[in-house]
């Protein structure tokens, strides 16, 4: 098929990936009503257009905790990406650094941190769960450490996984044994493309950064109870000071949408906050990022670097999002959708999309550099 949006490598990866793997990607909790939200409010913000302002030489070029960036965004944690291709955090880790941005790999990815880091040619983001085993905490931040890890995106949205109806359904979760296994393969042999390259080829399929806790177990035989026994419900503000004692590089705290949260997160010391809801993947009925984002931003925005997830489909959306206040943008869906399309060249195509429909947006709205993207090209009303 012809891509020719992020719309379009949604419909590709739905044609080539098993059912319970495009469900787990596309689906949210509940009724998925903010995963919806995050979408149509961001797409409902109003650009004001702009005209005869000399756009023939637009820069898109931005700084983001000390690296220099093509662009003012990043490729954002997802779990389970190496079953969307062969390797697949690899392919896509490969991507972003052609393309100048940053990739962060999951706690809960396929490939493991030191086979992401084995690839890089620059820093990688690596992003952290609170695990209930702190001495598995310590020596993933060892590794990230060791890796030369640049930033460490800490995710605190996530005490328990969010009720995802649909990887019920899909046979992901609540499927272990026998029966889950069945499911899942018949699934994938009605994929024949994506059970020869991945299926077969891009063995092995476990967890690879929660390996040692997994006690011979994949990870993937039922993912979302290994996470609801392992993720530590009793997680705290406190608990910062624990990741701060093992980690003194950058740190952002993922998945702020409240104000006061934020500003307790600029209190214990975070460089940089991602205002998200997990992609309406957590609690649904909560505010989508584009409504939570400005007053986030004008609570904390000169304290420390305020990014943004949740709902961004095009170069246009990450121009909404940084006009709402953010200083960069994590692309999520949009990179796995292409990623399962593609591999390593859909997450590029992708790349260049994004920079090609920014540079229109910047265009028509007056914009040469990114920091002259503010509310000031919002339409008031």
């Amino acid at each position: 098929m012809i891509i020719a949006n992020i719309a379009d490598f949604r419909e590709a990866a739905r044609r080539r990936l098993p059912h319970f793997l495009f469900e787990y990607v596309d689906g949210g909790s509940y009724a998925e009503e903010t995963l919806r939200r995050n979408i149509s409010d961001l797409a409902g913000i109003a650009l004001r257009q702009r005209v005869l302002a000399d756009v023939a030489d637009i820069d898109l070029s931005a700084e983001l905790f000390g690296r220099s960036l093509a662009m003012p965004v990043a490729l954002a944690p997802i779990g389970l990406a190496g079953m969307n291709a062969r390797r697949g955090e690899v392919q896509a880790l490969r991507a972003a650094e052609k393309a100048g941005v940053p990739f962060t790999l999951s706690t809960v990815s396929v490939c493991p941190l030191g086979e992401v880091a084995g690839a890089a040619s620059k820093p990688l983001w690596f992003q952290l769960y609170m695990i209930r085993d702190r001495g598995h905490m310590r020596d993933l931040l060892a590794q990230a450490r060791e890796a030369q890890v640049s930033t460490l995106v800490f995710t605190v949205d996530m005490p328990v996984p969010g009720s995802r109806y649909r990887d019920v359904r899909s046979g992901l979760a609540g499927a272990s044994g026998l029966l889950g296994d069945l499911r899942r393969t018949m699934q994938a042999a009605m994929r024949p493309g994506w059970a020869w390259d991945v299926g077969l080829m891009g063995r092995p399929h476990h967890l690879g950064n929660i390996a040692p806790v997994l006690k011979g177990r994949t990870g993937l035989e039922d993912f979302f109870a290994w996470m609801r026994a392992n993720f530590d419900p009793s997680i705290h503000w406190r608990d910062l000071d624990f990741i701060r004692s093992e980690w003194s590089g950058p740190l952002i705290i993922k998945g702020i949408l409240d104000p006061e949260d934020a500003r307790q997160a600029a209190d214990v010391g975070a460089d940089g906050i991602i205002v998200s809801n997990h992609g309406g993947r957590q609690l649904d009925g909560v505010l989508s990022t584009a409504r939570a984002l400005p007053p986030i931003a004008d609570a904390v925005g000169d304290r420390l670097t305020v990014l943004a997830d949740g709902g961004v489909r095009s170069g246009l959306d990450v121009v909404r999002m940084l006009a709402l206040g953010a200083k960069g943008v994590l692309l999520g869906r949009a990179w796995a959708f292409a990623l399962a399309a593609g591999g390593e060249a859909g997450v590029a195509k992708m790349l260049a999309l994004i920079d090609a429909e920014m540079r229109v947006a910047m265009a028509l709205t007056g914009c040469t550099r990114v920091s002259q993207i503010t509310r000031d090209n919002l339409v008031r009303g």
